[in-house]
C-alpha cells in the first residue's frame, strides 16, 4: 500500500505545478524574489514610501463554486477569488502587491484546476498584483468527486498619510456607486435555492434576461475595481472613503466607511437595477428588503467624494466603461443606511 492507494497522487501534483508555472510567472512584478516552488514566496517592498502600511485581506468564493462544478466551467471563479480580496483592501486606498491561493479537492483533476489557477492569474493581472504562491491539497474522502474549494489572501500597500480610514468622510459628501457585473460572489445560497425550488435548470434562458443561460449569467466574475480606482487616486481625484459591496449588500457594507456620528441617505431610484436582480425577486418571491440585504443590486463598489468632485469622478469611470451614478449622500446619524425599500 502507498499514498496513491489512499487517494493522493503526489506525481499528479508535481505535474499540476508544472502546468501552472507559466500562468503564475506571467503575474510577477519586479519586486518578486525567486520563483515558484519554494516553501515561501518572497517579495521586496516597493521603494518611494515614507511610512508604508501593509493592508491584508482574505476571502473565498462561496457556494458559487457549486455552479462551476455542475456546469464543469472553472475559468471564472479564480477571478472571483482574487476580486473578493483585492477589492476589500482597495477600500483603504491601498495597491495590491501579491496574492496567495489555497485550493482543496478530493482528487486532483489537472485540467480542472489548471483552469482555476489560470483564472486566479487573470485576476491578479487585472489588479496588478503578483500570484506569489499557493497550496493545493488533495483530500480524498473530504470532498465529493469533481469538487474543490478555494480561499485566497492578498497584501497591499499604502502611504500612511494617504490611507482611508473613515476620518476623511464629511457630512455632505456624496456616494458615487460603480456598477457591478451582476451578482458577483455573494447570495448564491439564495440563488441556488430559487433555482432548485422553481425546478429550473442552469441551462435555461429566461426571455427577460436577454438570451444568456442562467449558468452564464451567474458565473460572470466579480468586477475588479483596483486599476480604475488607483488611477483615479493617482490623477488627484479627491476620494474620502470607499466600500466594497459584498455579503450583506449596501446596508451592511456602505456604513463601514463612515466616521462616527454619520449615516448615508440612499436614493434607490438613482441607478438602474439590472434585470437579473428583478428576475430573482420575482421568480423567488423575495422581498425588496431581503434583496438589498443579500445582493449588491447592481452596485459593486461605492466611492465617497466631496460634492465638487462628483462630475469628475463619474467621468473618470465612465471613460473606463464602468457606469457610475450618484446614489446618496452622507448625513448626520448613527451609522445606518437610510432610504432603502422595506
Amino acid at each position: 500500500m502507498d499514498y496513491r492507494d489512499a487517494g493522493v497522487d503526489v506525481e499528479a501534483g508535481r505535474e499540476f505545478v508544472n502546468r501552472i508555472k507559466d500562468s503564475v510567472h506571467s503575474t510577477f512584478r519586479p519586486e518578486v524574489l525567486g520563483g515558484l516552488g519554494g516553501f515561501g514566496g518572497c517579495f521586496q517592498l516597493p521603494t518611494g514610501y515614507k511610512e508604508p502600511v501593509l493592508v491584508s485581506g482574505t476571502d473565498g468564493v462561496g457556494t458559487k463554486l457549486k455552479i462551476a462544478h455542475i456546469l464543469n466551467r472553472h475559468d471564472t471563479v479564480g477571478i472571483d477569488l482574487v476580486a473578493m480580496c483585492v477589492n476589500d483592501v482597495l477600500t483603504s486606498g491601498a495597491e495590491p502587491l501579491f496574492f496567495l491561493d489555497y485550493v482543496a479537492t478530493g482528487k486532483l483533476d489537472k485540467e480542472q484546476l489548471t483552469q482555476v489557477v489560470e483564472g486566479i492569474a487573470a485576476g491578479c493581472k487585472l489588479s496588478g498584483c503578483a500570484l506569489l504562491g499557493g497550496e493545493t491539497a488533495e483530500m480524498p474522502g473530504f470532498y465529493q468527486a469533481g469538487e474543490y474549494d478555494l480561499a485566497g489572501f492578498c497584501v497591499a500597500i499604502v502611504e500612511k498619510s494617504q490611507m482611508l480610514n473613515g476620518s476623511q468622510v464629511q457630512v455632505g459628501d456624496v456616494a458615487v456607486g460603480l456598477a457591478s457585473t451582476g451578482v458577483h460572489s455573494n447570495g448564491f445560497s439564495l440563488v441556488r435555492k430559487i433555482i432548485s425550488d422553481r425546478n429550473l435548470s442552469w441551462n435555461d434562458r429566461p426571455e427577460l434576461l436577454g438570451g444568456e443561460t442562467l449558468g452564464e449569467l451567474f458565473l460572470k466574475p466579480t468586477r475588479i475595481y483596483v486599476q480604475p480606482v488607483l488611477a483615479a487616486l493617482k490623477a488627484g481625484l479627491e476620494i474620502h472613503g470607499m466600500a466594497h459591496i459584498t455579503g450583506g449588500g449596501l446596508p451592511e457594507n456602505l456604513p463601514r466607511c463612515l466616521a462616527s456620528g454619520q449615516a448615508i441617505k440612499i436614493n434607490p431610484h438613482s441607478w438602474e437595477i439590472p434585470p437579473l436582480f428583478n428576475w430573482l425577486a420575482e421568480t423567488g418571491g423575495v422581498s425588496a428588503e431581503a434583496m438589498y440585504n443579500t445582493f449588491n443590486m447592481g452596485i459593486g463598489f461605492v466611492l465617497i467624494v466631496p460634492p465638487q468632485a462628483v462630475d469628475q469622478t463619474i467621468s473618470h469611470f465612465q471613460a473606463q466603461d464602468i457606469s457610475a451614478a450618484v446614489i446618496g449622500e452622507v448625513v448626520s446619524g448613527t451609522g445606518e443606511l437610510i432610504g432603502l425599500p422595506t
